[in-house]
């Protein structure tokens, strides 16, 4: 038997304000009030099953975060499912972490009149797909797309993944504090809008601790090998190396850096935060630092049922991306509830009224540029595992 939905039950008495009336059987969100229940937050009750659309990369380079959020996904909507009143029906397709792909996909779930959309994976696809949600007003709900930039492409455009600019500041001035850093290496792709918009937060967090930056390296996303980068980096003797690259840069460059005789703390963007990192990188991962926006390690009562159902589930620890993802559940079955409606706009309107949501992230609020807050986390691998840093 599984959990039951983790957060939901008690925010829900405190956020629900309205019912609307009637019921609808066709199952479509684009405004024909098919999707109108009756009653209000816990007792709101929907015939029809809300249509909810993910375009995640599960092929591709980003396939090891897209695994992860369909995992989250599937679990939240079976838990919310078997709570019963509001149930959904769970439509994941494969954006290939391609954004050609990406638009593809959002196209299709615009046309069939998919209550509201999740994702895409990465910033790249989702600067390019969200738009077209935007234009059509299906709201989407990002749980994975860090760079700045992106809830500012309209007001259907919400997220509750934590951006670059709400975490790094907190790691570095951690990190600076924990290493007594002096001056850094910094290292990042210039090819790709989440990497880009984490460097220019590391640079500008760098420079607010007095940490000076010796060098700036730069690569490309395809890159693998980072041995000449590095042995420029490493005849700057430099504190720390700090790193904005996705998980496939990632692993290659620990791994390369830890070759060359580098044991100086790599501290790394959103990127880094996969367990793929230690399973792939084994030994050399020890002394990576990245920030979070899921503390592993919470002993709040959603984390830790969500821990328990997630193992019990798939027979491994959930990382961040699936956190994430079963918190978005969390976040869209209360902002149903908030009109007890499916219908789009109405989901867009409970979603501009999530105030202290108790999720699995932590007491979470959407706050007035569509952005979530709630508290991050500064992390470093120690025994093949992430531990708080400090």
């Amino acid at each position: 038997m599984r959990t039951r939905i983790i957060g939901t039950t008690a925010a829900i008495t405190l956020t629900l304000t309205v019912a609307a009336c009637g019921s609808g059987d066709d199952g479509a969100g684009s405004g024909d009030g098919a999707l109108v229940g009756e009653g209000s937050g816990a007792d709101c009750q929907i015939d029809t099953a809300v249509p909810v659309g993910a375009a995640l990369s599960l092929t591709g380079g980003a396939a090891s975060y897209g695994e992860s959020q369909r995992n989250g996904l599937e679990l939240a909507v079976a838990d919310l499912n078997e709570q019963g009143g509001v149930t959904y029906e769970l439509a994941v397709e494969d954006d290939q972490t391609d954004p050609r792909q990406g638009i593809t996909v959002f196209e299709s779930f615009v046309g069939d009149n998919t209550s509201i959309i999740i994702g895409p994976t990465l910033s790249n696809g989702a600067f390019q797909a969200q738009p077209i949600a935007q234009e059509a007003g299906v709201p989407v709900l990002a749980i994975s797309n860090t760079a700045s930039g992106i809830t500012e492409q309209g007001d259907y455009i919400f997220r509750d993944s934590l951006t670059e600019a709400q975490v790094i500041p907190q790691t570095i001035a951690l990190a600076a504090e924990t290493y007594d850093l002096e001056q850094v290496v910094v290292m990042y792709s210039n090819d790709d809008a989440f990497t880009e918009s984490g460097y220019e937060v590391f640079a500008s967090s760098l420079e607010e601790e007095g940490v000076e930056v010796s060098d700036t390296l730069t690569f490309s996303v395809s890159d693998t090998d980072f041995r000449p980068l590095l042995t420029e980096a490493l005849a700057a003797e430099p504190d720390a190396l700090v790193v904005s690259g996705l998980i496939e840069a990632a692993i290659p460059l620990v791994t390369q850096a830890r070759d060359l005789g580098i044991d100086v703390p790599i501290i790394g963007g959103n990127g880094f935060n996969n367990p793929q990192l230690m399973t792939d990188a084994g030994a050399a991962a020890e002394g990576v630092v990245v920030g979070a926006a899921w503390n592993s390690t919470s002993d709040i009562p959603e984390n830790v049922e969500f821990l328990a159902a997630y193992e019990e589930e798939f027979g491994r620890a959930p990382d961040q991306f699936a956190a994430q993802a079963y918190a978005a559940m969390t976040i869209i079955d209360v902002a149903v509830r908030h009109n007890c409606s499916g219908e789009r706009d109405d989901i867009q309107d409970g979603l501009n009224n999530i105030v202290d949501l108790p999720t699995v992230l932590g007491s979470l609020t959407i706050n007035d540029d569509r952005d979530a807050e709630h508290e991050a986390v500064v992390q470093v691998v120690q025994d093949g595992a992430f531990a708080v840093l400090g």
